[in-house]
């Protein structure tokens, strides 16, 4: 028998799982269904992150992403306490190395106090020296509300505050969504396994957020694209040369930070990630191939302006995710005195990142909606950081799309 539901919300990572506790937070009487394809939530980008808590120090002063970053993470940071969550505010500094860099990263700590960042200051070469004493850097910011978290821990409290709620509301994994069969008032969601009737539809599905869009009967115009990047851990050798997080100047004309030092809320610290375009969406290998995701990614123009316009910065990274000792090099531009056996190969993640036709990159987030369904097409960093924040305008823009009383 088909089970009935006011909002379906389809795609159990972390943003997914805090608007429906969002949802079902401020309209109790309405049920709500989250669908996770994989055996367990917060199988893709939510676990296999940094797992930084950001503090908004990047972001364009009034953008979508600084206001709820920085909102976002003291939410997060109460919420953890709240429910007994490991985290450390342990702080980071930012280093310039070159002064061809101290323009952006003046424009960055600027950026920081236009967005209401507690607790950064700009810092000098000894005083680099003082909280990292093996990194070396002509300057540097401090960013003291800067943290560490594993935010497969939190996504899984959330999905446990909304199993606990005793209005029906649910989170079901192993379903994956294969067909939407539309009616008046009403849309029939299939999966693998059952058939789930939704008033209102909300896909939030990262890697296959384009898909799920356009399988639903939603028009949008980008597309995803997955980028890898690959970790390496510091050896017992290496872990004395780092203390907390140790981040370059971010290069102004591409989105990723650069390599950078993240110690690690359970343990250990981590140098990376690298970017390097995958030809597999959830492909965690070097070598993973689908000639679907492939295919998709090749014949969509974006794909390939954005190639033209970045394909030395793409040389690049793909030479660091082959060559350990290329990777090193880029790592000792913080820490020179780093060796090859203070690191060794570690995990990797793929982060969903939504190309515009004309080869842009989406910076903000970008939300379709259609008939009695919204999609969330596009969720960038810092959206584990920002996630109950995130959630939250997303059931706001969903309260008010949907009319729900």
């Amino acid at each position: 028998m088909e089970q009935t539901f006011d909002i379906i919300i389809i795609g159990g990572g972390i943003v997914g799982l805090a608007t429906a506790l969002k949802l079902v937070t401020q309209h109790p009487t309405k049920t709500v269904l989250v669908l996770e394809k994989e055996n367990q939530v917060a199988a893709h980008q939510t676990s296999h992150n940094s797992g930084v808590i950001h503090s908004g120090i990047y972001y364009k002063p009034g953008s979508y992403k600084a206001r709820n970053c920085v909102s976002g993470r003291r939410e997060l940071v109460q919420f953890a306490k709240e429910h007994k969550i490991k985290f450390d505010i342990c702080g980071k500094i930012i280093v310039a190395t070159d002064e061809s860099e101290l323009p952006h990263m003046n424009k960055v700590f600027n950026n920081g106090i236009a967005n209401g960042v507690e607790d950064v200051e700009l810092i000098t070469s000894a005083q680099i020296k003082e909280i990292e004493p093996f990194c070396e850097g002509i300057a540097g910011i401090r960013v003291g509300c800067t943290g560490i978290i594993d935010y497969g821990d939190v996504a899984r409290k959330y999905a446990e505050l909304i199993n606990a709620k005793t209005n029906g509301s649910k989170v079901l994994t192993g379903q994956k969504v294969i067909d939407f069969i539309k009616s008046t008032n009403y849309t029939t969601v299939v999966t693998n396994k059952a058939k789930f009737i939704g008033k209102y539809i909300i896909s939030t599905a990262g890697l296959q957020a384009d898909r799920l869009t356009k399988k639903e009967g939603t028009k949008t115009n980008a597309a995803i694209v997955g980028f890898r990047g690959d970790y390496y851990d510091l050896t017992p050798k290496g872990l004395s040369k780092v203390n907390h997080l140790i981040y370059p100047v971010p290069n102004p004309k591409f989105p990723f930070l650069g390599v950078h030092f993240t110690r690690m809320i359970k343990g250990g610290t981590e140098c990376g990630p690298n970017a390097v375009f995958v030809f597999d969406r959830e492909g965690y290998k070097k070598t993973a191939f689908s000639l679907k995701d492939t295919t998709q990614a090749f014949t969509y123009g974006g794909t390939w302006k954005f190639f033209a316009k970045h394909w030395r910065f793409g040389l690049d990274e793909y030479r660091g995710a082959f060559s350990k000792t290329y990777f090193l090099n880029r790592l000792r531009k913080l820490i020179p005195s780093l060796e090859q056996d203070d690191i060794v190969a570690a995990r990797c993640g793929i982060r969903a990142m939504a190309l515009a036709p004309e080869g842009e990159m989406l910076d903000d987030f970008k939300i379709e909606k259609n008939g009695n369904a919204l999609h969330v097409i596009n969720s960038p960093s810092p959206a584990a950081t920002a996630s109950l924040a995130y959630g939250n305008e997303i059931a706001l823009m969903a309260t008010e799309y949907f009319n729900l009383k």
